[in-house]
């Protein structure tokens, strides 16, 4: 008996300490497990940026010539947003605005690139600076996989052939057209040739209307090569951004539609790019990442509006749903842009934002929140808008300012607006660098811009001027 007493405290110690044992490694699974189930809650992001469509093309936005069933579906099983503002009424600086969450102007972008003679004349960098903040480098650094697919311009082409890549603002992988380097697709352009000599990658010369195409399947295959991992994909389409070269069959399709041949274009162009963004949704589906992927949808900028349509007697393609201004143009036409948001299970679905006032530069501190990743050191211009995307109620806290420096006009003379504008609440101000011909609107009540209050409120006037004239001096 003493024996015996003497030997099961001893085995109960050993099962005691194997019990432990068990214990602290069924804890450090189950502790692994809840970090994987943690990183699984970051999500994928898809963001598609579309050149040069008009707040009112899509048909879920007001179009009654031309379907665009894919983005509609979206729309239907998301939330879409109507008071979304981009960070310039032209390309360049509104595609900086996304990357780096900043006023581009910061970064002497404030017009499109051009060459270095046309940059230096209107005191513009040649390229977006690598030591600005990159959304993808940060997400990068996350541990995301990055690509970027599409239109660039934010360095690279005409004579500037010292741009850096992509991939030095933190993409894995890119192929882009004639306005930036690397690996590209160029169709038969003047600006392609260009881009041509200039080297810096592997270059495919395609027809115009295969461009997006090309970049949805590499999106496509991207997409089915990370699927186990978590990614920042940017699919950004050239093709609505005139001149519009759709397929013969394409264009078939709208024979007595519109208002003249170049609307014809335009739908074929925009039902075309529909299609293949309908490819790009439904491969998010059947790769079974629609609840665990961000979808973001707007427009860089609004419709086109060279000064040759009207002196042809008619009005450009495309369409602000009423609003006054078009591409060039710090109206309401040419800066607010349809935003749609769709994130299966965790972004309202069916819904329509009529009040939350959003911004471009928002996108960095709103993906970096739900990529559970800290934003980079440095002042930011956006806010944090994750909140308003899970359909709570959102007050914006600061203005929205803008400078576009109309070095390209809009070819309607109403539709020319002053170079700086600002956005605080429902008042919108627009104004000359020298502080005059101010205009005062009301955009609770007059969204269309048609009554200046400028005369009539002198002491938002004064102050909304001053205001915008002291974040000017802020800039190079």
């Amino acid at each position: 008996m003493t024996s015996l007493r003497c030997v099961l405290p001893r085995e109960m110690i050993m099962m005691r300490s194997r019990l432990r044992q068990f214990l602290w490694c069924l804890a450090g699974l189950l502790l692994a497990g809840q970090v994987m189930a943690a990183d699984q809650t970051r999500p994928n992001i898809l963001f598609v940026l579309v050149d040069d469509m008009g707040y009112g093309d899509l048909s879920c936005t007001g179009n009654k010539e031309v379907a665009t069933p894919n983005i509609d579906r979206l729309a239907q099983e998301g939330t879409r947003f109507t008071q979304f503002y981009v960070a310039a009424p032209i390309c360049s600086p509104s595609r900086v605005g996304f990357v780096t969450g900043q006023y581009p102007s910061r970064w002497r972008i404030h017009s499109y690139l051009n060459s270095r003679k046309a940059n230096e004349r209107r005191g513009m960098a040649d390229f977006l600076d690598p030591k600005a903040p990159s959304l993808a480098r940060t997400l990068k650094q996350a541990g995301y996989a990055t690509a970027h697919f599409g239109k660039w311009h934010m360095g690279g082409g005409r004579d500037v052939d010292d741009a850096p890549l992509p991939q030095a603002y933190g993409y894995d992988e890119s192929l882009v057209s004639f306005e930036g380097l690397g690996d590209r697709i160029l169709p038969q352009s003047k600006l392609a040739d260009q881009s041509a000599k200039l080297g810096h990658g592997k270059i495919t010369r395609v027809e115009k209307h295969e461009q997006t195409g090309i970049y949805v399947d590499r999106g496509i295959d991207f997409m089915t090569r990370k699927a186990k991992e978590t990614f920042y994909l940017e699919i950004w389409l050239n093709d609505v951004h005139d001149v519009f070269l759709p397929k013969a069959e394409s264009l078939a399709r709208f024979a007595g539609k519109g208002r003249h041949e170049e609307d014809r274009k335009f739908f074929a162009t925009l039902q075309d790019m529909d299609t293949n963004l309908g490819r790009l949704f439904a491969a998010v589906d059947k790769l079974g990442l629609a609840e665990n992927t961000l979808i973001l949808l707007t427009s860089d900028n609004g419709p086109t509006a060279w000064p040759r349509y009207y002196n042809d007697g008619i009005e450009p393609p495309g369409s602000t749903a009423g609003f006054r201004g078009r591409k060039w143009s710090l109206y309401e036409g040419g800066i607010r842009m349809p935003l749609i948001a769709r994130w299966k299970g965790t972004v309202p679905a069916g819904k329509v934002d009529e009040t939350s006032v959003l911004a471009a530069y928002d996108f960095f501190p709103t993906i970096c929140r739900f990529a559970k990743t800290a934003m980079p050191s440095g002042s930011f211009d956006g806010q944090d808008l994750s909140a308003v995307l899970l359909g709570k109620t959102f007050q914006r806290t600061q203005p929205i300012y803008w400078r576009y420096d109309m070095d390209i006009k809009p070819g309607k003379a109403s539709d020319v607006s002053a170079p700086l504008a600002v956005r605080e609440g429902d008042w919108k101000l627009l104004l000359q660098p020298d502080g005059t011909a101010a205009e005062l609107y009301d955009l609770g009540k007059d969204g269309l811009e048609s009554n200046n209050l400028a005369a009539k409120q002198p002491a938002i006037t004064r102050r909304l001027s001053q205001q915008l004239l002291d974040w000017r001096k802020t800039l190079p």
